[in-house]
């Protein structure tokens, strides 16, 4: 017995080479090859369309069911195709709450990076207004130094 795989198969085959055009060219010789039997006298007109009918009749069973086969399988597929696509709109999900933290992150380093350089520029305004101070009260000593030993030498 075969395998569902190979009858499933079978029947994707067999529902795409009656849908080709190889398969049309193929019945329309068959008719015209029985319809020349029967004219020529081969066969009876009446025996020559019972037989026919029955094999179309056969065939068209058949293929309803290969075709109703073919489209559970397609069905099949799709939802499979389906989850496949929830799934990855979940990870995107997931990927875009990652990407949100990360910006989150970016925008407090970048937040925190502008305080330090803030915090920065206020101590060096102070630093440089320290040493400016301090440059005074130098000369201011020296100036004294400088006058205190001029009283020192009258």
């Amino acid at each position: 017995m075969k395998s569902p795989r190979h009858i499933r198969d079978t029947a994707l085959a067999l529902t795409r080479w009656v849908g080709s055009p190889t398969s049309i060219i193929l019945h329309s010789l068959l008719f015209i090859g029985a319809f020349f039997l029967a004219f020529t006298g081969f066969f009876p007109f009446d025996r020559m369309l019972l037989f026919l009918t029955t094999i179309v009749s056969l065939e068209a069973i058949y293929l309803s069911i290969f075709i109703q086969m073919t489209i559970n399988y397609t069905t099949e597929s799709i939802e499979e195709v389906g989850q496949d696509i929830e799934e990855i709109q979940e990870d995107i999900g997931e990927i875009q709450e990652d990407v949100d933290e990360l910006q989150e992150d970016v925008e407090d380093i970048v937040e925190d990076d502008e305080t330090e350089k803030r915090e920065e520029g206020q101590e060096k305004a102070t630093l440089d207004e320290i040493q400016k101070d301090l440059r005074k009260l130098l000369a201011d000593v020296e100036r004294l130094k400088n006058g205190h030993s001029e009283t020192n030498r009258q």
